[in-house]
């Protein structure tokens, strides 16, 4: 997955196929549909997907949550905007 082919894919109805369940999460948080994007990463138990639910925590508004994800991913709570984080994480799950 590229990060144009994602990028452009927020326009359709549904994620790309082949995104893999963290540009998933991201895609439906985008989407608006915040319950979605937790229930793909909640049990995943990896850094990557601790970074992400991180993310959802902030973007939930529930900071001590998201410092405890945070710490699990083994990265400093974000001082980046809620927009660049999202990008940022983007740009990494995707490729190109």
């Amino acid at each position: 997955m590229t990060h144009n082919n994602f990028i452009h894919s927020l326009e359709d109805q549904n994620p790309p196929p082949g995104a893999g369940p963290y540009l998933e999460a991201l895609w439906y948080e985008h989407q608006g549909d915040w319950e979605k994007a937790h229930g793909i990463v909640q049990d995943i138990h990896t850094r990557e997907a601790s970074w992400v639910h991180a993310y959802l925590h902030r973007v939930e508004g529930d900071n001590g949550n998201a410092g405890y994800w945070y710490h699990k991913a083994n990265k400093p709570f974000s001082a980046l905007s809620l927009e660049e984080e999202w990008e940022e994480q983007v740009k990494y799950f995707s490729k190109g």
